[in-house]
């Protein structure tokens, strides 16, 4: 009955499934957290597509019907050609002072032969060429403008903080705070003269570092006339999203797979998309198309200005462009917000489709595609951001679809250091293996694949549907690939698959317990072996002596780099009480206690600290302490109690009858002194010493989904009863202490409803800030639920969270 009902959904949702999808962005190519392209926004020809850390990393798509242009991929991005340069591209010196200077110091006239003379940028971090470790800066910079243009100018600034900029005595641009990159700032017509002119800035530090650079663009014209396809719908599946638009008498549909199928990790592993044209006929006319697409050498490094080489060659029946930065420092560079600057990018397409490929500007490849004069360059060194072009043509399309496609790949050569040892992507099984064998496999695969993802993409619709309603649905189908591809697959030299996340946009940290655990139902539900991979890190790091203290590390790093802890501070119950309960969780879905076996050893001394430290914890560091550090937190106890009936649950079934007593016994008796020490009446409190507080239990989950019937039912019910009275437009707050939320505790605790109608309630509002959010980025998991808008973090695993509610229903847990 189960499976005819579920042959039901899917049907139906065949019949329905066109519609309009909404989301703060949309995944296009999204492997690993440095290949990882999104578009920010409803219309994919209305913004550059971006890194998900909101850097441009423009694709660009255009069509020629009938030989008029339409833009579908990317907005009209703009060039500039540098007047004064910033330090970023040519090394300069500039007059600044620390004391404050007379009056008209921002003036040409002013005789500053008193200042000092340095080197930009100023600032006081490694990239800063002059030191400023004062609070405050006066800088000026005297240059000649041999020739006035009329195209538009835009002062380029890096600031941080405070900033007031002058030029020739006239404040051009005050802002108070700091950016962390250069941006464009429009300058009035005029303002610049012909012959001398002096830029003017005061920049006050008020709290942590300190950086000035600043220079003047102009923008340069386009040279072509494109108009804007209309799109028409964009859909989402869980490996693909298809967009159509319409265009100059032509229905253009375009399909952008990432083949993230868990089941096969090669196949997740190996890092190339496809993007597919399907074109046809929409006014029963025939019409000459041509498709371009274009990829900027920006995917291949950090910031603009760093210098590439591309090339372009034919190989196996493909024709190929490539890209990668001069400097090549493979794993050289480790942060947060940061993007590969080396290994290479790859465009590949057919040589069926005979399409044309070439190199240059993105001004002169888009000249080149209006006029069909191409460039015969086959390599281009040591030159600043270049655009990888690709034509396809079409030729004359009538009613019947005509369908192409090429693929973006990326080679990072070396993916992880790993306690001293760099790793290789996991399909190069030697440094012989060359990147291009990956292209002419993918190729190959084309077909088959096209059919697969499709396929999964209606199961996972499907079944999701089934199990929490079509809001659930659309959430789960959304985060898939984000959850994927921000985690890296290697393995470490001692055979141990790793699945290492980045910390996006929270420290940038690798390999960190408290990501893995809300992460893992997704991996949990598609594949276990995953999860493994998630904590086998962890284990080694102390299981090998490095790490020596009786609860697990938080982290093994800063992505990419991961040889130990690197963040400041421990979360003893939080991380003990993780590994204890996922480790549960992977015995459960393998259904043998091998991995427990295997890590008995470490794991009993994590029991042991949470049996003397877990119940009442002290004030210590916990995964939710945005609002501060608490003492006495009890959705911690409850973390540290269901460890306990985890590892209780493992000795059990590895025949250690002694130790499954003592820790089960132990963690009934915590649940009982828990529910009269959290108790507040009608909810159990935040802490224990404070009864007017609440907070979302949401670990009680896995004593629900592992059933260890530590907690009678009556807790959850008590505690979703409350919750209920506490929604606010886009969700459940965290706790009581602030009206933000993680979004992924909420799914955890909407699992400990025992009715649909109650799961729904919970649901709703989520899906009502993801489709409703200003916030345009890859979906937030930290959001406020008053006004719907980020609050931090973006493009994070933990949305694979977001996959509990099927993982229960896997597992049937009612």
């Amino acid at each position: 009955m189960k499976n005819l009902s579920l042959l039901a959904v899917l049907i139906f949702l065949n019949f329905c499934s066109f519609g309009q999808d909404k989301a703060p962005a949309y995944p296009l190519i999204t492997h690993d957290t440095y290949l990882s392209i999104w578009s920010f926004g409803d219309g994919l020809n209305q913004s550059a597509t971006k890194h998900w850390t909101g850097k441009e990393q423009a694709l660009t798509g255009i069509i020629k019907v009938d030989n008029q242009l339409y833009r579908f991929l990317g907005a009209d991005s703009k060039t500039y050609k540098t007047i004064l340069p910033t330090a970023d591209e040519l090394s300069y010196k500039a007059r600044f002072t620390i004391q404050k200077p007379a009056d008209h110091w921002n003036t040409l006239t002013f005789n500053d032969n008193n200042w000092k003379s340095g080197a930009a940028p100023f600032g006081d971090d490694q990239q800063s060429k002059t030191k400023w470790d004062t609070d405050e800066i006066f800088y000026r910079r005297k240059f000649n403008l041999a020739q006035k243009t009329s195209a538009k100018k835009y002062l380029k600034l890096n600031h941080d903080d405070n900033v007031m900029v002058y030029l020739n005595g006239q404040k051009v641009y005050e802002k108070e705070g700091w950016v962390h990159e250069y941006i464009y700032i429009p300058l009035a017509d005029g303002i610049l003269k012909k012959g001398d002119n002096i830029l003017a800035i005061d920049c006050k530090n008020t709290a942590g570092g300190r950086f000035l650079d600043a220079g003047i663009v102009e923008e340069v014209p386009q040279g072509a006339t494109i108009l804007n396809a209309k799109q028409t719908n964009v859909s989402m599946g869980a490996t693909n999203t298809i967009y159509t638009f319409t265009a100059g008498g032509v229905n253009l549909n375009l399909t952008f797979t990432s083949p993230l199928l868990l089941n096969d990790l090669n196949l997740t592993a190996r890092p190339i998309s496809y993007l597919t044209y399907a074109v046809k006929s929409a006014d029963a006319k025939a019409h000459q198309v041509d498709i371009y697409f274009g990829a900027s050498s920006n995917l291949a490094v950090n910031t603009p200005n760093q210098p590439v080489s591309v090339w372009k060659k034919s190989q196996n029946n493909l024709s190929i462009l490539k890209a990668g930065s001069v400097e090549q420092p493979v794993l050289k560079k480790k942060n947060d917000d940061l993007r590969i600057d080396w290994g290479y990018l790859y465009i590949a397409v057919p040589a069926q489709f005979k399409a044309t490929q070439f190199l240059g500007t993105p001004t002169n490849n888009l000249r080149n595609f209006k006029t069909g004069k191409y460039p015969q360059t086959t390599q281009a060194l040591n030159v600043k951001t270049q655009n990888l072009s690709t034509v396809i043509p079409f030729g004359t399309v009538n009613s019947k679809p005509v369908e192409k496609y090429l693929m973006l790949g990326y080679d990072d050569l070396k993916s992880i250091e790993y306690f001293g040892n760099q790793l290789l992507p996991i399909w190069r099984k030697s440094a012989a293996n060359a990147f291009e064998d990956q292209l002419v496999s993918a190729s190959k695969d084309y077909e088959s694949l096209k059919a697969k993802t499709k396929a999964f993409d209606a199961k996972l619709l499907a079944e999701a549907t089934q199990s929490g309603g079509k809001e659930y649905a659309d959430l789960c189908k959304l985060v898939y690939r984000q959850s994927i591809a921000a985690h890296k697959i290697v393995y470490a030299p001692n055979g141990d698959l790793l699945f290492l996340s980045k910390e996006n946009f929270s420290g940038g940290f690798i390999n960190t317990v408290d990501v893995t655990y809300p992460s893992a139902p997704q991996y949990l539900l598609y594949n276990p072996e995953l999860l493994k991979g998630m904590l086998n890190g962890i284990f080694y790091y102390a299981e090998s002596g490095r790490w020596k203290k009786p609860y697990p590390a938080h982290d093994i790093g800063v992505y990419p780099i991961a040889n130990g802890q690197i963040y400041g501070e421990d979360m003893p119950v939080e991380e003990a009480g993780n590994m204890l309960i996922l480790a549960a969780a992977i015995t459960r879905a393998d259904g043998n206690t091998t991995y427990a076996d295997k890590h008995w050893a470490v794991m009993s001394i994590w029991a042991d600290y949470l049996l003397k430290e877990g119940f009442d914890p002290a004030n210590q560091l916990c995964t939710d302490d945005f609002a501060g550090h608490l003492a006495r937190n009890a959705n911690l106890s409850v973390k540290a109690i269901v460890g306990l009936g985890a590892y209780a649950q493992m000795a059990e079934k590895l025949g250690k009858k002694d130790i499954a007593t003592k820790y089960k016994n132990a963690a009934l008796e915590m649940a009982k002194n828990w529910q009269t020490l959290a108790n507040s009446g009608d909810h159990f409190a935040l802490t224990f010493n404070d009864k007017n507080t609440w907070s979302q239990k949401y670990n009680l989950v896995w004593d629900k989904l592992l059933k260890l019937n530590l907690f009678p039912e009556e807790v959850y019910k008590k505690e979703i009863d409350f919750y209920l009275t506490k929604q606010n437009e886009f969700g459940l707050p965290l706790d009581s202490r602030k009206d933000y939320t993680k979004s992924d505790w909420i799914m955890w605790t909407a699992t400990l409803t025992d009715n649909q109608a109650d799961f729904e309630k919970f649901i709703s509002p989520i899906h009502k800030f993801a489709t409703e959010t200003t916030s345009k980025v890859p979906l937030t998991d930290w959001h406020e639920t008053k006004t719907g808008k980020q609050v931090g973090f973006q493009a994070r695993s933990v949305v694979g969270g977001y996959f509990i509610k099927m993982l229960a229903d896997k597992w049937d847990i009612k």
